[in-house]
């Protein structure tokens, strides 16, 4: 999908002691009695969810960029991805925006906002968490845990073509790993398009340390019970028994929550524009039934 002038947002900073928060503004003034869509990604940020905002053009949509991403920048001293962190930059947020909001967050957002909801429950009116990457929820956790161990020393030791090409083959695999599969080794990242070099770099925010924090966070199921929000734990059609369906499916049953499918697969709210297209105008269609 084309995104037309008219949906170019308005950016702003949020200033926080120790790190300045961008977000972008999409859409028209509130309504009496509308609520804010906030976008939450990880390690994606805003532009990620700007074909999403496109699709609803009526919705006042907001999407930030993560401490020491994107735009945001921070001053902490730390690189870590922590989702009790970003759970407080979203709570100062809200309150910049005006709560409760909805939200609708992926991956590791979903991760965050799952960590907001359990600390601030009041922030959040309504919560979609799409394909939140809880490996701890899997009953096969262990061996998830040794595969995403392969995908980062795959990186520490050739770089983010090995790394990537490692990660895909890691999040692609259908149903519980197994021991053949970690034997099986990663792919050659040539077989993805990926570049065989090593450009020296092992900051990136998905393959290295950075991400861990994200990955270890364990929901507090009787504290989301507790909250006024409703939850939605939805998955992507198309991403079938992969990971992060299944972590998913794992925590609805944990929770005793239906899961919501949405069109497309792990990114189906992005165009065409973003590496991987998804279907955003369905998806938004979607996500309109879903929040009510």
């Amino acid at each position: 999908m084309d995104i037309s002038p008219e949906h170019d947002p308005v950016t702003r900073f949020l200033h926080r002691p120790d790190a300045d928060l961008a977000y972008d503004v999409h859409g028209p003034d509130l309504a009496p009695g509308e609520r804010v869509l906030l976008c939450v990604g990880q390690p994606m940020d805003a532009g990620g969810f700007r074909d999403l905002a496109a699709a609803l053009p009526d919705r006042r949509v907001v999407a930030y960029d993560p401490r020491g991403l994107g735009r945001s920048t921070r001053s902490d001293g730390l690189d870590t991805s922590d989702p009790h962190v970003q759970a407080a930059d979203l709570h100062a947020l809200v309150g910049e925006l005006g709560g409760p909001v909805e939200v609708f967050a992926s991956s590791g957002g979903a991760i965050t906002a799952l960590a907001l909801v359990q600390a601030h429950p009041g922030d959040v009116a309504v919560l979609v968490a799409h394909e939140p990457p809880l490996i701890g929820e899997l009953p096969d956790a262990d061996l998830a845990r040794r595969g995403w161990q392969a995908v980062r020393a795959t990186y520490d030791a050739h770089g983010s073509g090995a790394g990537m090409a490692a990660f895909l083959g890691w999040t692609s695999w259908s149903g519980p790993f197994t021991e053949e599969h970690l034997a099986a080794g990663p792919p050659d990242p040539a077989a993805f398009g990926l570049p065989t070099g090593d450009d020296g770099r092992r900051d990136d925010p998905l393959l290295s340390a950075r991400a861990a924090a994200m990955l270890t966070f364990v929901p507090d199921a009787a504290a989301l019970a507790a909250a006024p929000t409703r939850v939605v734990l939805a998955v992507g059609e198309e991403t079938g028994d992969a990971v992060t369906a299944r972590t998913t499916r794992a925590l609805a049953d944990r929770l005793g929550l239906d899961v919501a499918v949405f069109p497309s697969h792990h990114g189906g709210f992005a165009g065409a524009g973003n590496g991987w297209p998804g279907r955003p105008a369905e998806f938004a269609a979607r996500l309109r039934e879903v929040l009510g």
